[in-house]
């Protein structure tokens, strides 16, 4: 019985990793055709931020720079449960500063929450939200890429979410890598074939009718993988865009990129609880292969959490108990094929980072140390496993000052 339960289970994963290689084909292409309108819609845009009085002031400084009309769009920062300068700084360059203090609900999700309900009531109406952390930069041309969407019918859309320091360190690099990875050879990859994307929590905008007729609703840890499957479960899909990039601060050491990706396998358990079964039978019934493959990306995190205890269970039968006694389909494979099929997966990375035309010449260095960040995932998945109820908000502290000139000079 355990000898057909593992190999059941190794056959599952190895067709969902076959899935998910040949999805990855479809964003080798780039299309270059794209439909552009004159400038249109108005955009509120919100920044969520605690205590970021070190970075907020430079995304000041780049939502002045956007290239797009200014009488079209308004910066609201939301200044959650903030102790220091934020607010002061916001207000000095000319935007507004809209502070919230509710110590019992913290975290991005109730902040954004309470400032469309704030929005609602002001006096001027706006086609669209869009949102920002606070230590990002935006390309110039970001609003302009999202007012091309939302005149094409576009209701919800993911920019391109990059790295603006990844030369800081190996883990900075590693996010880097991840990033371009799944820009390219996932979020491109449906974009082509016309499926669903799923949002990165920054970068995201939404049609104001959207939220006003669904809500917001995604108070989770994390609240863009929360709000994709609400939306996709109502038959609204996001769309990406990969020309609007917004450039996103990174951890700089192990023991932070830790605790947020924690705080996200956390999250990722709650929406997997709530959304994949509901999702799933809706694909099965609807006959649709775009809630099946979001059902499947909500459920990743079982994927891992599973790969990890097979590979363990497995381990110590072959260490402690002279193994294997558990039957394993890859022990009739050519011990070659195996190693093969780690560096394949390993060089799908650096065939990314080769159709991004990444410059930077640290992060290829950095790249003998990324088979250390993709395992730290099992142990990080197993744990929050164990922790899902926590819903305690962490804050992740960011100090690295930098300018949309500076990133962009790096990557020429």
């Amino acid at each position: 019985m355990t000898d057909a339960l593992f190999v059941s289970l190794q056959v599952i994963l190895a067709a969902i990793a076959l899935y998910q290689f040949t999805f990855s084909i479809f964003g080798l292409h780039k299309k270059k055709n794209k439909v552009r309108f004159a400038p249109e819609k108005s955009f509120a845009v919100l920044v969520a931020a605690h205590n970021e009085e070190q970075v907020v002031g430079a995304l000041m400084e780049n939502m002045k720079q956007l290239n797009y009309p200014k009488e079209l769009y308004d910066v609201f920062v939301i200044c959650d449960n903030c102790t220091d300068g934020t607010a002061q700084i916001v207000k000095d360059h000319g935007m507004n500063a809209c502070v919230r203090t509710n110590p019992n609900q913290r975290g991005k999700g109730f902040a954004i929450e309470w400032m469309l309900k704030e929005l609602w009531s002001m006096p001027r109406d706006y086609d669209a939200i869009v949102m920002f952390d606070a230590d990002n930069l935006a390309h110039t041309e970001f609003l302009m890429e999202m007012n091309n969407d939302l005149c094409s019918g576009a209701r919800v859309i993911q920019g391109y979410i990059d790295t603006k320091n990844p030369e800081d360190s190996w883990i900075t690099a590693a996010y880097g890598v991840s990033y371009w990875y799944i820009n390219r050879l996932w979020q491109l990859s449906r974009h082509n074939l016309n499926m669903a994307n799923f949002l990165g929590g920054t970068g995201m905008c939404f049609e104001t009718n959207l939220l006003k007729e669904i809500g917001w609703g995604a108070t989770s840890l994390v609240e863009d993988l929360e709000f994709t499957m609400r939306s996709a479960s109502k038959g609204v899909y996001p769309k990406f865009n990969y020309d609007a990039k917004v450039f996103d601060e990174k951890p700089l050491t192990f023991k932070a990129s830790s605790r947020q990706r924690l705080r996200w396998m956390q999250g990722h358990f709650t929406v997997a609880r709530r959304y994949f079964f509901p999702l799933l039978w809706q694909s099965i019934k609807e006959r649709s292969l775009t809630k099946f493959d979001l059902a499947l990306y909500g459920a990743n995190v079982y994927i891992v959490l599973l790969t990890f205890l097979m590979t363990a269970v497995m381990f110590v039968d072959i260490s402690f108990f002279d193994g294997p006694n558990i039957a394993n389909i890859y022990g009739h494979l050519p011990l070659w094929l195996s190693y093969a099929a780690v560096v394949a997966n390993l060089f799908t990375f650096f065939i990314a980072m080769i159709l991004e035309k990444v410059k930077f010449k640290k992060v290829y260095v950095y790249l003998l140390l990324f088979p250390i960040y993709l395992i730290s995932w099992y142990p990080i998945t197993f744990y929050a496993f164990f922790t899902q109820n926590n819903k305690q908000w962490s804050h992740t502290k960011h100090t690295r000052v930098v300018r949309l000139e500076e990133v962009q000079s790096k990557q020429v």
